[in-house]
């Protein structure tokens, strides 16, 4: 067998989890497969699998290896569609990672419209708050909100997503505004997130201006977080693709405006390796211009 074809033996098996579901897909023997990816490791003298009675299990270098690997083929497999169709349209299986709220307010609404102009693409679409890994959860690219961390992942501004602090008229009526973001210690405020312990951070004259908030109800979901301000339960702080409407209709009002949290975004993120993949390419610009700046909610 080639290079190549092994590549695709040790992808199957890594992805299908076992040398029995990858000989099944491949309509091969079990027997074969696990020959054939000694014969790899011994030609590359690395470890790839760790081979036990119960599991099989991949080495950092396998991790490597199938990162790349799948990279090269999905490289291959597009040149072949590009030259055999005389197109250059994208293909394949995209496995996106996305956050909860952002997905089900404003991806679900576009998705139609991308795999309607890309019928040739699968998209697997992952809702959840969690920061996935992406190359070892196997995701082709993730949807991030908010300042990205250092990484070697790629990045690539989608729009603009502002946070706001708001909370319901009734809320105003009975507790005021808090006229600095130290004032909201005396409010009932909605933190949102997975810590015990949430901060705030909000800008005066271009330095920040952290604050430590607490109140009755904490969540770490944001429409759940918006509902609650909209109760009147106490003030939240969320970006306005969430809020957006309930200010347009009256429902919230902001506070704090003259403190505005330093700018955030939404964010296309994906690792160098995948650069090439035509599918990501396509759908990070279907986004941009889907978006267009965040005029959906502005």
């Amino acid at each position: 067998m080639s290079a190549l074809e092994d590549m695709q033996l040790f992808v199957a098996t890594v992805d299908a989890g076992s040398f029995t579901a990858a000989a099944e897909r491949l309509g091969l023997s079990k027997q074969f497969v696990s020959r054939r990816l000694m014969a790899l490791e011994a030609r590359l003298g690395v470890r790839l699998l760790i081979r036990t009675t119960r599991r099989l299990s991949v080495t950092a270098l396998g991790h490597e290896y199938h990162a790349r690997a799948t990279q090269i083929l999905e490289a291959v497999s597009e040149a072949e569609h590009v030259v055999g169709s005389g197109s250059s349209s994208p293909r394949g299986t995209l496995r996106v990672s996305a956050p909860m709220s952002f997905g089900t307010l404003h991806l679900g609404g576009v998705v139609p419209d991308f795999l309607a102009r890309c019928p040739e693409v699968r998209l697997e679409l992952d809702l959840n708050d969690r920061l996935v890994d992406l190359v070892g959860e196997g995701y082709d690219m993730a949807i991030r909100i908010g300042t990205l961390r250092d990484s070697a992942l790629v990045a690539r501004r989608i729009a603009p997503a502002p946070l706001v602090s708001c909370c319901s008229p009734d809320y105003l009526r009975r507790r005021g505004a808090p006229a600095t973001p130290d004032a909201l210690r005396a409010h009932d405020c909605l933190p949102y997130g997975h810590g015990r312990s949430v901060e705030w951070v909000y800008a005066r004259d271009g330095a920040p201006w952290p604050v430590a908030v607490s109140g009755r109800l904490r969540v770490n979901n944001g429409e759940l977080a918006r509902d609650a301000a909209i109760a009147g339960l106490g003030i939240a702080l969320l970006p306005t693709f969430i809020v957006g409407p309930a200010l347009r209709a009256g429902a919230l009002v902001t506070v704090l405006d003259a403190y505005a949290p330093p700018p955030e975004a939404v964010w296309a993120v994906y690792p160098q390796h995948r650069q090439a993949f035509l599918a990501i390419r396509v759908f990070v610009d279907f986004l941009r211009e889907a978006f267009a700046d965040g005029a959906r909610w502005a």
